[in-house]
Order: C-alpha cells, then structure tokens, then sequence
C-alpha cells in the first residue's frame, strides 16, 4: 500500500475536524454570545497539531482514523480553552492570538472566561458521547481519566502555574523542563496516547508512544522558544520577544540559540528512535516529527 503523505491527509482530517467542531458548538442550547466566543476562539486557525497526532497515530495502527474524530474535538476544545484563559489580562495579557485579536479583545474578559469554562467542560461530554462501537465504556473512561489528567493540575493547568511563578526568576534547565512537560506536553502525549487508547494498543506501544510524546514536547516548546526569538511575527501571529519581555526563561537564553537548536535536534532524534521500537506503521508521525522541528510558525 503506497504511504499517505502528510499534507493530503492533513488537509483531509483537518477539514472534518474543523466541520465536526462547528456541528457541536451549533447544536448547543446556549447563549448566542458565549457560542460565538467559543467559535471565535476554535475557528481562529492553528496547526491543529494534537488533533492530527491522534489521527496519525490511529493510522499507526492500522484503524480508520475518523474513529478519532470525537476524540480529536475533545481535545482541540481543551486545548483552545487553555490559549482563551492564558491570553486574558489576569494571565499574559495578550492582545493577539494567531494573528487576530484574543477572545477577551473582541468579547471582554467576562464572556472569554465563561467560554473557556465552557469549552472545558464540553470536551468530556464529547469525549464520553463517542459511540459505542468505536469505544467500549471502559475504554472511553479511559480516554476520560487521562484526559483530566493531563489537563489538570498535574498536567498542563500545573505547568502554566510554575510558568507563571518562574517568571522574573532564573530558572535552570530541570525547572524549565517541568514547565514544558506539564504545560504542553502532557496534552500533547495524551492526543497520542487517545489514539493508542481507541486502537486498543498493547503495553509495549503504549510505552513507546508515551516516550515518543515526551520527547516530541520537548522539541515543540524549544522550536517555540527559538520562534519567539527569530521567527516571523506576521507567521506566528504574536509579536516576537514576548517572552523577553515577559521575564521568561527559555531554551534560548538558558543555553544560548545555537544551543537550544541543538537540544532541538537531539529531543527530535530521540523521538524518532522511540517511534521505531513501536514496530507500528509510523510514517506519517515521523513526517508531523520532522514538521515541528522545522516550522516557522
């Protein structure tokens, strides 16, 4: 079977994500005002790249990766709730997000609270609601423990708390890591590991994949600590040196540029090795591997 090649079957998934998105805000009987925000903030654009780690990792198995569809949502949901709640004055006050003014800009900071809350707590109905012949209950409990988990205070809502304490503070190399673990990758390696999950894989992947997640990361918050410094504003739709600005520590100023591409290099190598002991049909993850360490936005 000839291999799929990653920007068809990105352009694929991310349509039906993005069609399946704008059905479940729709169908919802709630304030007009708090489904626009919701949708302002999902419609915003992005690389969709949890989403496309879930689906990529079905195809691993074999399984038909609109089994994910759902799943993807939910975790595209929990993901948007978390950049609503980061851009707000109270947090890093941000004015824009992919290119366009934050929720809080264009709805005020009331209505981008509540919509963040309510994308939270829509993405475990979404998860829990996948059918029954896709997901048995036992493994959508599953998908729902690990995904509070990761979301949560020992996942990303932990590490977006020790971003914040870090701030103005010089922090080293194993404090910064614990940051981008909890802050961006456990939600990372569990969009993974959902697809894992909904491919009923054994103990072995599911190691493997956990380890190729954690190593891909790392590399997706160096790469955005790298962009942050030398990227293109109008690409990543955030003015460049923010983090500057904002006191933070990062890859780069930790272990000067060229340090951080080559700590870059090295969580994308360990990565690719872990992908391999998989013994899965791993292509198209390793071509979404070599997009994150190469992408400018």
């Amino acid at each position: 079977m000839k291999p799929k090649k990653l920007n068809i079957f990105a352009a694929e998934y991310k349509k039906l994500l993005e069609h399946e998105l704008r059905h479940l805000i729709e169908k919802l009987n709630a304030p007009a005002i708090l489904k626009e925000s919701m949708m302002y903030s999902l419609e915003a654009g992005g690389k969709r790249i949890r989403p496309l780690l879930l689906f990529a990792a079905l195809d691993a198995f074999g399984v038909n990766p609109r089994n994910g569809l759902l799943a993807a949502c939910a975790i595209e949901m929990v993901h948007t709730y978390s950049l609503i709640h980061d851009d707000l004055p109270s947090m890093d006050n941000d004015d824009l997000r992919r290119g366009k003014p934050t929720n809080h800009k264009v709805f005020g900071d009331a209505i981008a609270t509540l919509a963040g809350d309510a994308l939270l707590t829509y993405s475990f109905e979404v998860m829990s609601s996948i059918p029954n012949e896709i997901a048995s209950p036992e493994m959508k409990l599953k998908l729902v423990l690990e995904m509070a988990k990761a979301a949560g205070s020992e996942g990303m809502v932990g590490g977006q708390v020790a971003d914040m304490e870090g701030e103005g503070k010089s922090l080293n190399l194993e404090e910064l890591e614990y940051i981008h673990i909890h802050k961006t990758g456990k939600l990372l390696e569990f969009s993974i590991l959902a697809g894992a999950i909904l491919a009923r894989a054994d103990q072995k992947q599911l190691d493997c994949l956990s380890s190729f997640a954690y190593h891909l990361g790392l590399a997706f918050q160096i790469q955005d600590d790298i962009l942050d410094l030398i990227g293109n504003q109008q690409l990543i739709g955030k003015p460049v040196g923010s983090d500057t600005v904002n006191l933070k520590s990062t890859y780069p100023k930790l272990l000067t540029l060229e340090g951080a591409k080559d700590a870059l290099e090295h969580q994308i190598e360990q990565a690719k090795i872990q992908l391999q002991k998989s013994g899965l049909s791993t292509n198209l993850l390793l071509e979404i591997t070599d997009l994150i360490a190469s992408r400018d936005r």
